[in-house]
Parts: C-alpha cells; sequence; structure tokens
C-alpha cells in the first residue's frame, strides 16, 4: 500500500491540473445527481418491529380511519383573555382550508368538539337526574300499591274471607288483579330503570375518566386542534408540512397566537450553520499558528470542504430512494470537515518536514503520500470499519447514519492521498515558511545509516542515532505513577454522572425557545397538562366482542383499569374495531412524553390485563409519539452493549495486529473505554442533568438522545485509533531501533506530539462548532464528539497511556512467540519505503518519527 500510495503521489505531483480538474469534475457529476435524485429528509425517528408499530399496525387494520399519524395545531390569546367569537371564526376558516391540503385526512373545530363533549356531558348529568326522579316514582308507586294491598287484605279479613259472600268476594278479587297488574307494570318499570342506570352509570364513568380530555382550555383563551393524516407521522411528505406550515403563517388571527406542534413544525436543521463556520474559522486560525503559513493553512481546508462538498451531495442523491433522518447528512458534515482536516494536515506536515531537510518537490510528495498517507489509510479504515458496524444493530436510521459517514471518511481518505498532493505541487516550497525557504541550501549531508533491514516485528535494526535523540532522557516512575492515577481519576469522576444517564428522542420542550414547536408544547402545557403534549394510543384485544349494548360497560371497564395504573390525567374511549374485538383509547398522561412516570406507565399498561365486563381479560398494546419515542429508545440501548463489546474487540485486534503487543492493545483499549464514559458522563451532566447548561444553549434539560451514546462510540472509537496509532507508532519506532522502552516512549511522545495536538485542536473546533446549532438533535452530538476528542487526545493518549507504558517497559511490547510468527507484517508506518527512499538529511531520525504526523 505504502509504494501504491507513493506513486499515487507522485502522479498527482507531476499532473496536479489533472487531479484538480478530475475532482471538481466528480464535484459537478455529484452536484448533478443531488439536482436530478434528491428526495426529502425527515426528522421523525422510527423503527420496524417494536411493539408500538405493531400497535400501529394493528390500528391501521383492524379500525377504520385510525391508521395515520396525527399532530395539533395550537391557539391562544396575545393577551390572556377568552378566544372572541371573531377570533374562533378565523380559527374555523384556517382549519377549514387546513383540511383541504393533500395528505391530511380530517381536522376537528376545538370549539365545536368542545362543545359536543359539554352537551354530552350536560346530557348523561340531565338523564341521570331523570333516572333518579322516575325510580322515585316507581318506588313511590310500590308503596302506594303496597298500602292499598295491606287495606284489601284487611277488608278481605273483615269480610270473612272465604265465607264471605260471592258478590264480595268477586269485588275483592277484582281489586286484587288490579293492584297485581299494578304492581307488575311498576315491577317491569323499576328493570328497566335498572337497565338504563347500569348503562348510564357505565356512560357516567365513562364521561368521569374522559374529564380531564379539553379542546379549549377552561378559560377558554386557549385552543387546540387535532389534524389527522393518512399515513403515519414519519411517511407524511415535507410538501404536507410545509403547506400547513404556509397557511398558518397567513393566518392573520388578530390577537392570537397560532401555533403548530413538533409533528408538523419540526425543522430539518441546516447542513452548515454559523456555528460550524465559526469551528472552521477556529481550525484555520490553529493551523496559522501551527504551520505559519496562511499558504500552508488553506490546503487542509480546501480539501476538507472538497471532501465534504462531494461526499454530502453524493450522499444526498440518494435521499430519494432511503429514508434520511435529517441528522444523517450533518453527521457526514461534520466527519468529512475534521478527518478532512486532520488527514491533509498529516501529510503536510510529513512533507514540510522533508522539504526543510533539502529532498526534492516530487519526491517529498511521493514520499509523504506513502508514509503518512499510508497511516492515514488505516487510521480512516478503523473509523469507516467502526461506522459500518452501526448495521449489525438492525436498526435501519442508525445503519444508514453510519454508512453515510464513512462514506464521507472514505472520500476524505481519497482526497488527502490524491488532491493535497496535487494542491502541494502547485504550491510549491510556499508551503514553508519565508526564513525556512531562505536558510534551505543543497542538501550535501549524507543518507541516514543504517546497519541492517527494518522489519514489523522487533529491532532487528539499530539506526545510529543523531545526538539530539541519545540526549532525550526518560520521565522517573514516580511522575508516570502521578500522571497515571491523576488521569484514570479525573476521567472517573467526570464519568460518574453517565450512572444516571436516560435515553429518549427530543420532544417539542428542548426546541428553540422561539420556535413555534417550543412555543406550543409550552402551552399545551400551561393550559392543558404536560401529557397532552404525549398522549398514548392503548387497543385493548377483549376474549369477545362488543355489540351496542355491551361496549359502554367493556370501555368503562377496561378504561377505569387504565386510570387506576396511576398517572393518568385523563383515559377517552375513540373507537371500535370492526369487528368488534377491540377497543380503543387515547390516554393522557400527566406527566411529558419523555417524564420517567410517562415511561412506566407505558410498561405497566403493556403488563396490564384487566378484566373484562363480559368476562375472561383483555389485553393491552399501546402506541403513540410518546410510546414510539420509549420503544426507539429501547432499542438503542440493547443494541449498545453488543455494538460497544464489538468495537473494543475489533480496536483490541486491529492493534495487535499494528503493534504486535498484547498489552499495548490492552492499555489503548481501556483508554478508550475510560474517554468513552467520561464523554458519557459530561453529556448526562450538561444535557440530563442541567449542570452549566446556559452556557450550551440548553433551556430544557431532558433525556440523552437514545442514538447519541452509539453514534459516539462508533465515531470516538476510529478517532482514539488515529491518535493511538500516530503517537505510538514513534514509541514503537524509536523501540524497534534499539532505544530503551522508556526512552522510546520519551522519543515517539515528543515526535508526535504536536502535531497530534494541532490536529485534535482542530477537531474540537469542528465538533464544537455544531454545539451551537439550534437543532437538539445536533447540538448533544457536536458536544460530545468534542469533549470525547478532548479527554481522549489530552488525557488517555499524551497522559494515560505514556504513564502506563513508562511502567510496563519492555513488558508493553512483549507478544507470544507463536502469535509473532502467525501475524502479517503491517507496514503501517511506510517504514520499507523510506529505507528505499531515505532523507537527505543527517537527521532523518526526525523525519521518521514525523509520519505520525
Amino acid at each position: 500500500m505504502a509504494e501504491l500510495l507513493y506513486r499515487v503521489g507522485r502522479f498527482a505531483a507531476r499532473r496536479h491540473w489533472t487531479v484538480v480538474g478530475t475532482w471538481v469534475a466528480a464535484m459537478l457529476v455529484v452536484l448533478g445527481t443531488f439536482l436530478a435524485f434528491s428526495g426529502s429528509i425527515s426528522s421523525a425517528i422510527s423503527i420496524p418491529g417494536t411493539p408500538t408499530s405493531k400497535v400501529t399496525d394493528q390500528l391501521a387494520t383492524d379500525f377504520e380511519g385510525t391508521g395515520g399519524g396525527s399532530g395539533s395545531v395550537v391557539f391562544k390569546s396575545a393577551d390572556g383573555t377568552a378566544l372572541s367569537k371573531e377570533q374562533q371564526s378565523g380559527i374555523a376558516a384556517l382549519l377549514h382550508r387546513i383540511s383541504r391540503v393533500d395528505g391530511v385526512q380530517g381536522v376537528t373545530n376545538p370549539f365545536d368538539t368542545q362543545a359536543q363533549l359539554d352537551a354530552g356531558k350536560a346530557k348523561l348529568v340531565a338523564g341521570k337526574q331523570q333516572l333518579e326522579q322516575g325510580k322515585s316514582k316507581v318506588a313511590q308507586g310500590l308503596e302506594e300499591l303496597d298500602s292499598a294491598q295491606r287495606q284489601l287484605d284487611t277488608q278481605r279479613e273483615r269480610a270473612g274471607g272465604t265465607a264471605a259472600p260471592d258478590k264480595v268476594r268477586q269485588q275483592l278479587a277484582a281489586q286484587q288483579d288490579k293492584l297485581d297488574q299494578g304492581k307488575q307494570q311498576l315491577q317491569q318499570q323499576k328493570a328497566k330503570l335498572d337497565a338504563q342506570g347500569a348503562g348510564l352509570k357505565s356512560a357516567t364513568q365513562v364521561a368521569e375518566l374522559s374529564s380531564g380530555f379539553r379542546f379549549v382550555s377552561k378559560d377558554r383563551a386557549a385552543a387546540v386542534a387535532a389534524v389527522s393524516f393518512d399515513r403515519p407521522t414519519n411517511e407524511v411528505p415535507a410538501e404536507t408540512k410545509t403547506r400547513i406550515e404556509k397557511l398558518v403563517d397567513e393566518a392573520g388571527i388578530t390577537g392570537a397566537k397560532v401555533l403548530l406542534s413538533q409533528d408538523i413544525s419540526q425543522a430539518v436543521p441546516s447542513v452548515l450553520g454559523p456555528g460550524e463556520v465559526v469551528g472552521v474559522i477556529v481550525a484555520a486560525i490553529v493551523l496559522v499558528a501551527m504551520l505559519g503559513t496562511a499558504v500552508g493553512a488553506v490546503l487542509p481546508l480546501a480539501s476538507a470542504i472538497l471532501g465534504v462538498g462531494v461526499a454530502t451531495l453524493a450522499a444526498m442523491s440518494f435521499s430519494g430512494l432511503f429514508d434520511f433522518q435529517s441528522v444523517t447528512p450533518v453527521l457526514g458534515v461534520m466527519l468529512g470537515l475534521a478527518v478532512g482536516i486532520d488527514y491533509s494536515l498529516f501529510i503536510l506536515n510529513r512533507h514540510r518536514n522533508q522539504l526543510r531537510q533539502g529532498m526534492d518537490l516530487h519526491e517529498s510528495i511521493g514520499l509523504a503520500n506513502g508514509t503518512s498517507g499510508n497511516a492515514v489509510v488505516f487510521a480512516g479504515t478503523t473509523v469507516i470499519v467502526a461506522l459500518l458496524a452501526l448495521n449489525i444493530t438492525g436498526i435501519p436510521f442508525l445503519g444508514l447514519m453510519g454508512t453515510v459517514g464513512a462514506g464521507a471518511v472514505l472520500v476524505a481518505i481519497l482526497v488527502a492521498t490524491t488532491f493535497t498532493p496535487a494542491l502541494l505541487s502547485l504550491v510549491g516550497m510556499r508551503v514553508l515558511r519565508k526564513r525556512e525557504r531562505a536558510a534551505l541550501r543543497p542538501a550535501t549531508a549524507s543518507v541516514s545509516r543504517h546497519d541492517t533491514t527494518v522489519d514489523a516485528k522487533g529491532p532487528k535494526h539499530r539506526r545510529v542515532d543523531a545526538p539530539e535523540s541519545r540526549a532525550v532522557r526518560p520521565t522517573s516512575a514516580r511522575r508516570a505513577i502521578l500522571g497515571l492515577v491523576i488521569g484514570v481519576a479525573a476521567l472517573a469522576v467526570v464519568a460518574l454522572p453517565a450512572l444516571q444517564m436516560r435515553l429518549g428522542l427530543p420532544d417539542g420542550s428542548g426546541q428553540p425557545e422561539d420556535s413555534q414547536a417550543h412555543q406550543g408544547y409550552e402551552v399545551q402545557a400551561d393550559e392543558f397538562g404536560a401529557g397532552f403534549n404525549g398522549p398514548l394510543l392503548v387497543v385493548a384485544t377483549l376474549p369477545q366482542a362488543v355489540d351496542d349494548k355491551t361496549r359502554t360497560a367493556e370501555q368503562a371497564a377496561v378504561g377505569q383499569a387504565i386510570h387506576d395504573m396511576g398517572d393518568v390525567e385523563a383515559v377517552v374511549p375513540i373507537a371500535v374495531s370492526t369487528e368488534g374485538t377491540e377497543l380503543a383509547f387515547q390516554v393522557i398522561p400527566t406527566g411529558g412524553p419523555n417524564s420517567e412516570s410517562t415511561a412506566n406507565l407505558v410498561h405497566g399498561l403493556r403488563e396490564l390485563e384487566p378484566a373484562a365486563a363480559g368476562g375472561g381479560e383483555a389485553t393491552l398494546g399501546v402506541a403513540g409519539n410518546a410510546s414510539a419515542n420509549i420503544d426507539v429508545s429501547q432499542k438503542l440501548s440493547d443494541a449498545l452493549p453488543v455494538y460497544l463489546v464489538l468495537v473494543v474487540g475489533l480496536s483490541f485486534l486491529i492493534l495487535v495486529l499494528v503493534f504486535r503487543s498484547l498489552l499495548v492493545p490492552l492499555t489503548a483499549t481501556i483508554g478508550f473505554v475510560l474517554s468513552l464514559l467520561g464523554a458519557f458522563g459530561g453529556i448526562t451532566a450538561i444535557f440530563q442533568l442541567g449542570w452549566v447548561s446556559g452556557l450550551f444553549g440548553v433551556h430544557s434539560p431532558g433525556p440523552i438522545l437514545s442514538f447519541l451514546p452509539i453514534i459516539e462510540t462508533g465515531i470516538l472509537f476510529g478517532l482514539a485509533m488515529d491518535y493511538q496509532l500516530f503517537l505510538v507508532s514513534g514509541m514503537r519506532e524509536a523501540y524497534a531501533h534499539g532505544a530503551p522502552a522508556k526512552v522510546a516512549v520519551q522519543r515517539g511522545l515528543h515526535a508526535g506530539r504536536s502535531v497530534v495536538t494541532a490536529a485534535a485542536i482542530i477537531m474540537i473546533s469542528v465538533f464544537a462548532g455544531f454545539i451551537f446549532s439550534h437543532d437538539t438533535t445536533i447540538k448533544p452530538i457536536g458536544f460530545g464528539l468534542a469533549f470525547g476528542v478532548l479527554l481522549d487526545a489530552f488525557v488517555v493518549r499524551m497522559l494515560i497511556i505514556p504513564a502506563a507504558m513508562h511502567l510496563l517497559g519492555d513488558k508493553a511490547w512483549w507478544i507470544p512467540r507463536w502469535l509473532d510468527r502467525i501475524l502479517p507484517d503491517v507496514d503501517v508506518e511506510g517504514a520499507k519505503l523510506e529505507r528505499t527512499h531515505p532523507v537527505p538529511h543527517h537527521q532523518a531520525d526526525v523525519a521518521g518519527a514525523t509520519l505520525r504526523g
């Protein structure tokens, strides 16, 4: 691979305009495919096969008109007074226009619906009063008949009973028949009233269970209209939502706010915003400070921007075929910018060192591409593998996210190893500072001397070190122990909040405060209750079908069991299946969509088997946005341990292959886990617990984005392996050349820390730019990656790993002989290439060490 990259670098240097033109043509091609084939992207997240999706399918097949998604239009008077008749008329007109939008199945007028609910409640109250009056009259009639019966019995005794004359007995018998008929009629009326009473009791019970559900607030200052779609929420076309948003913006209802719920108004985040631009500017400043030349600083930025453009346009060309989440292209931009700058910087830095030592321009470009470029390919491949491994989770949107991210890294590698060499050829010696160019003299120094050959299996070769190299002294054991203890303790403390991590998906409360989604959420929470923002759909499967006579009793029995679970504001029957064997309810929790009480309620309802009024037990299924969020979070949290084991195992195997050691990979893997847990702790502290959340624009802390931990694991793994490779490979090279193990640690650290520091700062700057995105899904991802890189680069790789390797000494490089024999020779550093193309300078060791940069 090193020899191939050397030739590619030489070709790009000689035919720089051809290479540049090819990449420009590639950009134009993907731009054309993007314009021709791109589709819409969505912020909704769903996973097939979850309990929620099964209930949603059940609703679509067994119930009429209930399979689609829904959203809300919220109305609130500006001054807090009751909405006037004129405002209500304007609202009705707006809702009528919305109902005519393609994809909208129906819209409820909140005032008409609330009036119907109130009328129904009033009818129940009147019916109850009439029933009581009827029962009272029947009871009174029965008492009067009992009194008449006693009088008749007295008359019969006075008449002598059976000895009475026939005429008297006939009169008494006629009176008895009349009393019996009257009593029978009253008994029939009583039975009828009792039956009505049972039905009225069930209806009253249902009304009481749903009493907490309203469309108009009690003070009539706010109202909520439900908009139902003809397909699930995550499948509603963007054009439908955009049309509704436009109608709302044009509503013009004087004195009233019109707001859309998150299901309709959730905006798709921009791929690049002001925060991201600031991050790139900071990266440029770091490059200028490190390289000392604006020309040199522009090269990595130009390469990264080109790579991001090609990768993003290419990925978005497939958005018409696959369901792209809004965060997917943004993640590609994050990774493309960060690794694109760093990978080009590593090659550029090696090239500059070789130029300063007098190497020919084209030869230096080729050698830098074959050595540092080879390390870039290997490091980038680890990132790609980690991201592609997201597909094994079985979660489609997560696998697609990893694939797009992997594509961005692949393009960054290709750009770094082809476009960057072409640019280096174009700018020539201007990548050096003026004084460096002025100080250059024709190379007269001899080539560095080598006693024997070097391979990847150990110190079979000894280079004659320069005096400066021999002057490097190892750190003390005491200092190493202190550094190790401080580093591990610091990461442990930072990771502590992760023990309280809860996973969820963003709701309206976390949206920007000036957004419709946030304001609509707040109005519903204040006027109707937090649970109104996340109603649950509960489907009860009955042991036997219901009819018109038994339906209300079953709704009351099952609804009461649901209400008795606790943390329930209202239970509203909404439908009966076509076969009559299933009942659908809308359940309003007391807590919001992301509250722990709502999550516990969902789990409790799924385990509940309420007694049916007709005998037997019903089974419950739960759906709705809140339920879907819980299922997605559960699915992702279940996938995380498997993915983490895979990534950690992969990390260990790759490092064994590269460093031919067991303890070096072990320490590196433990370090990765420590930095990952530290990143999780920081995310939890700020975005869930609310510590210093104001500094990062987090106004409503809540559960951590459900797919963030698994995404962070994959990306940080790849980046951690980059830094491990660029730092520890220098230690291994020095050890292979005969330096004592502890001295080799210091040489590798000194050789690689400057460029790794710059690369880490650049990556942190790029990721940190996304922290200030308005989108609640992008913000925590940006922070997690920036904070994770900070911990891994500066605490783990530059403090803990050197300290651990110093304490291990020669044992760090131990490997069983049988394993050493079967492992392939992976020349990640391009050492063989370097020996065939020696650096013409007496400090060739320095050049060899700087290939980490």
